[in-house]
């Protein structure tokens, strides 16, 4: 018998890659895939921790043994550092049986890890009655991420997952945590959002991502800043005039660039005009392409045939070197983009894309 059930959603970013750890904007909104997690809490101290979605056993840990770089590496590791990170703030968690299911594919740039973080973080606040904000819940889910599993990442998925609300996408300044919810009623314009997931894994504790991270910190502390957010775009060409390394030069270009992308978007949706964001999607892209360099062949296909074919804007989405791209178009373009991007995965000789409509949808939740 469980004591409860609850759900955390992946997330799409609307725009905004890569800014959350330079102290910038970002944009997501929840996905209607989820992770749910059946939970009933524990006394002895003992965290059991068993997925649908892999075979095996259940894994059992104790609470009082986990740390950093300790244990098994692999799936686990997500939600026992957010047992390790709640306990490391203080907080009297006990153990817990936690059983997970989920719809969101893995390593599709869709933050299926901050799902699992975020859906466990939230099941124990409850049980312990920790009293945890929601912002907070998002916080200690980065941590135990950036500390535990090893991957430096920043706010934005952990804050996605818990904060998002149907109807919107999230503007998140991630350097003071403010939010606003901006509405996005695709449908009401006759718009659609598909997802391409194009089925190349990817990892963000492989290096890549923390290479790209150290060099905008890199730029950063040349240009005598806390961090590139504190770069005005009219400033841009100066600061760039004082990096002399090209590859810093161009990471900064992109953050830069993309945080004055943010508020373009914004700009166009509080005018009620959707649309518009599609040019401004496309810049990111290629931004991402060309300045921080962490596309893919598979995904640079997806955003080229997806424009020949009529799409109003395209970009990858995630944290790169695989993973998902995202496409705006008309609601009656989407069967012939469909058609055309499966054809070109064929022409390629790659194994199909997964692809889907989606809309923004709400954040962590109780079940029951």
């Amino acid at each position: 018998m469980s004591d409860g059930v609850w759900a955390a959603p992946g997330r799409v970013n609307l725009i905004g890659e890569h800014t959350d750890y330079n102290d910038g904007f970002v944009m997501p909104f929840a996905l209607p895939h989820t992770t749910v997690a059946t939970v009933s809490r524990r006394d002895d101290g003992v965290l059991r921790l068993h997925s649908a979605d892999v075979p095996g056993d259940a894994t059992a840990l104790r609470v009082t043994e986990l740390a950093p770089g300790h244990g098994p590496r692999g799936w686990t590791d997500y939600p026992a550092g957010v047992v390790w990170a709640l306990r490391e703030a203080g907080h009297a968690v006990g153990g817990a049986d936690i059983h997970y299911e989920s719809t969101l594919p893995t390593g599709a740039g869709l933050s299926s890890s901050a799902a699992l973080e975020v859906v466990t973080a939230l099941a124990l606040n409850d049980l312990y009655e920790l009293g945890l904000e929601r912002s907070q819940v998002a916080r200690l889910c980065q941590r135990a991420e950036n500390r535990y599993v090893g991957a430096p990442t920043g706010i934005m998925d952990q804050t996605a997952s818990a904060c998002c609300t149907e109807g919107h996408a999230l503007h998140l300044d991630t350097r003071d945590l403010s939010q606003r919810q901006i509405p996005l009623d695709l449908a009401g314009q006759g718009l659609e959002l598909l997802v391409v997931d194009t089925r190349v894994q990817h990892a963000h504790s492989d290096g890549e991502y923390g290479k790209r991270r150290a060099g905008c910190e890199t730029a950063a502390a040349t240009l005598g800043v806390p961090a590139l957010r504190d770069i005005a775009h009219d400033a841009l060409p100066e600061a760039l005039d004082r990096l002399p390394d090209p590859q810093i030069r161009a990471l900064a270009r992109h953050i830069v660039t993309e945080n004055h992308r943010v508020e373009r978007v914004i700009a166009h949706l509080e005018a009620g005009d959707i649309r518009a964001t599609g040019p401004v999607l496309t810049e990111g892209h290629a931004s991402l392409r060309d300045d921080f360099r962490i596309s893919c062949p598979e995904l640079d296909l997806v955003v080229d045939t997806a424009l020949a074919a009529g799409a109003l804007g395209a970009r990858m989405t995630g944290g790169g070197f695989g993973g998902s791209a995202i496409v705006l178009t008309d609601v009656a373009l989407t069967p012939t983009l469909t058609k055309s991007i499966q054809e070109a995965f064929t022409s390629a000789s790659w194994k199909q894309p997964r692809i889907f409509s989606t809309t923004p949808s709400r954040g962590a939740r109780r079940l029951s």
